[in-house]
C-alpha cells in the first residue's frame, strides 16, 4: 500500500519566518568574514547574561521553526475502488510541533485539572456504594496508568522526576564535554586546562554561563519530558486542553510578532530617517510632520482601529481560506504589518538626528563634491554608520512587541481567538482567577513563559547595546576579563 503523504501548507508567517532564518544565516556568514563585526559580536558573548539569554532565545527559535512547518494529513481513500479518486485531506492544519506533542493534543479532558493531577478539579455527582456523593472523577488521560492512584501517585511522580534529572544531568555532561573539547581545540590547550579555565570563568567568551544555562534547561526538560507522557504537567483549562501545549504554541506567536513587526518597521524608519537627515529642507519638514502626527494619536487606538478593519474584511471574505488556520495566520501577519507601519516614528527620529551629524563629516562632503549621487551616499556612507543604532533598536523593541501582543489580545484586538498566544491565555484566565476555588495554573503558565522570553530578550538586548554602542565600549572594556584568548 502506498504511503499517503501529507499536503504541506505554506502560511504567510511561515514563509516570512523561514526567509528571516535564511537572512540570519547570511548575516552570520558576513559576521564571520568581517573582523570588526566578529569582534563586536564577541563582546556580546563576553556578557554572561547575554550569552545565557541567547541560549534561551535559541531554544525558543527552534520551537518556533518546528511550529512553522504546517501540513494537512491525508485521509484514507474512499472504498470506491476507483484509482482516479481525488485525494482528501484533513481540514485541520497541523505543525511539526503538534506531531511531537501529539499526546498533549489528543489527551483532552472534560474540564479543569490541576498540574500533575489524576482527578478532575471540579466535583461531580458519583454513586459510591449505592450513595450519591460529590467527588472529583478520574481523568481520562492524566494518571490513567495508575491502578491505585492514592498510593502510587507520589511514588510515580518521584520516580519520574529522579529519572528525568538523571537523564538531564547526563545530557548536560555530554554538552559540557563537547563545549570544553571545542575550547581546547580552538586554543591549543590540554583538555584539563580548558576545563579548569571554563569552570573558573577565565575565557573571554563566558562558556561557564552557557554551561550553567544548558544544565538548568536539561534538568528542567528531562523531568518534564517524562512527566508529560502520562500527566498534564501544567494542568488543563476549562475545555480540558493541556496548558503546557498552549504555552509552547504561544512561543511561536510571540516570536512571529516580535520579529515580523520589527522587520516591517525598518523600511519606513530607515528610509525616511536617512532622507530627513540628509536632504533637510522641505523633505525633512514633511517627514517630521508625518511622524509627529502619527505619534500624536494613541498607539493602542490606532492599532485597534486597523485591526477591526482587517477583521471586517476577513469576515466578509471567508471564501479566501480553505481552513481556519489560514485565516488566523493572515490576521496575525496583518497585525505584524500594522504594528510595523504604526511603530516606525521612534527609530525614524533617532536616525534623522544621526544622519544630520553624518552628512557634515568630511568624507560625506568629499563624496558630494566629487558628484556622487545622494542615494549612493546614503547607501554607502550613511547606512553603514547607523546600522548599530538599527540593530540596537530592533533588539530592544523585540520584547516590547511581545508585551504589546499580550495587551492587545487582552483587550480583544490581538491575534485570532483560535490561535494560541500569551495574551489570549491571560485573557481567558481573568474569569478563572475569580473562581472559588482559584484556578491559577493557566495564568501562571502564561505569565511564567512570557516573562522568561521577555527577560531573555531584554538581557540579550542589553548585551547587544553595550557591544555595538560606541559610547558604551569604554565601559565594557573596563569590566571585560583580561585573560587568555577568545574561547
Amino acid at each position: 500500500m502506498s504511503t499517503m503523504l501529507p499536503k504541506f501548507v505554506l502560511l504567510w508567517t511561515d514563509a516570512v519566518m523561514w526567509a528571516l532564518v535564511v537572512a540570519l544565516l547570511v548575516y552570520a556568514r558576513v559576521v564571520w568574514r568581517s573582523p570588526n563585526l566578529r569582534a563586536s559580536w564577541t563582546l556580546v558573548f563576553r556578557d554572561a547574561a547575554a550569552f545565557a539569554s541567547a541560549i534561551v532565545l535559541g531554544l525558543c527559535l527552534v520551537l518556533t521553526l518546528l511550529d512553522s512547518i504546517h501540513f494537512r494529513r491525508a485521509l484514507p481513500a474512499a472504498s470506491t475502488g476507483s484509482p482516479t479518486a481525488a485525494k482528501a485531506y484533513d481540514t485541520r492544519t497541523q505543525s511539526a510541533l503538534d506531531s511531537l506533542l501529539s499526546r498533549q493534543v489528543e489527551s483532552r479532558e472534560a474540564t479543569y485539572s490541576r498540574p500533575l493531577a489524576y482527578q478532575s478539579f471540579t466535583l461531580e455527582s458519583l454513586t459510591v456504594d449505592g450513595e450519591v456523593r460529590r467527588l472529583p472523577p478520574r481523568l481520562l488521560h492524566g494518571g490513567a496508568h495508575l491502578r491505585d492512584p492514592p498510593r502510587q501517585w507520589a511514588g510515580d511522580i518521584g520516580a519520574r522526576i529522579a529519572a528525568g534529572l538523571a537523564i538531564g544531568a547526563g545530557a548536560a555532561l555530554l554538552l559540557g564535554a563537547w563545549i570544553v573539547l571545542g575550547v581546547a581545540r580552538r586554543n591549543g590547550w590540554p583538555w584539563s586546562e580548558a576545563l579548569g579555565r571554563v569552570l573558573r570563568d577565565e575565557t573571554d567568551i563566558r562558556w561557564r554561563a552557557a554551561l550553567m544555562m544548558l544544565t538548568v534547561l536539561c534538568l528542567l526538560v528531562g523531568p518534564a519530558a517524562l512527566l508529560m507522557n502520562d500527566y498534564h504537567l501544567l494542568g488543563t483549562d476549562r475545555t480540558g486542553n493541556d496548558v503546557l501545549y498552549q504555552a509552547l504554541k504561544s512561543i511561536r506567536t510571540a516570536f512571529v510578532i516580535g520579529t515580523l513587526a520589527t522587520v516591517a518597521t525598518l523600511p519606513l524608519a530607515v528610509g525616511l530617517g536617512l532622507m530627513a537627515g540628509y536632504f533637510k529642507g522641505w523633505v525633512d519638514e514633511a517627514i517630521q510632520y508625518l511622524y509627529t502626527v502619527l505619534s500624536s494619536v494613541p498607539n493602542v487606538l490606532l492599532i485597534a482601529a486597523c485591526v477591526l478593519m482587517v477583521q471586517v474584511f476577513l469576515d466578509q471574505h471567508p471564501e479566501m481560506f480553505e481552513t481556519g488556520a489560514e485565516r488566523a495566520d493572515l490576521k496575525l501577519f496583518l497585525l505584524c504589518a500594522i504594528l510595523g507601519v504604526t511603530g516606525w516614528a521612534g527609530l525614524c527620529r533617532l536616525l534623522r538626528a544621526e544622519a544630520l551629524k553624518l552628512r557634515e563629516l568630511e568624507y560625506v562632503q568629499a563624496a558630494t563634491a566629487f558628484g556622487v549621487g545622494p542615494w549612493r551616499i546614503m547607501a554607502r556612507h550613511l547606512l553603514p554608520n547607523v546600522m548599530h543604532l538599527v540593530l540596537i533598536t530592533t533588539v530592544l523593541d523585540f520584547s516590547g512587541l511581545i508585551l504589546y501582543e499580550a495587551v492587545l489580545s487582552y483587550v480583544g484586538v490581538g491575534v485570532d481567538p483560535s490561535m494560541n498566544s500569551f495574551g489570549g491565555m491571560i485573557n481567558l484566565a481573568r474569569s478563572e482567577m475569580s473562581r472559588d476555588p482559584l484556578v491559577w495554573w493557566s495564568f501562571a503558565a502564561a505569565f511564567g513563559f512570557m516573562v522568561t522570553v521577555v527577560l531573555a530578550a531584554n538581557f540579550f538586548a542589553d548585551g547587544v547595546r553595550d557591544a555595538f554602542d560606541p559610547r558604551a565600549r569604554v565601559y565594557r572594556a573596563r569590566r571585560a576579563p583580561a585573560t587568555g584568548k577568545a574561547g
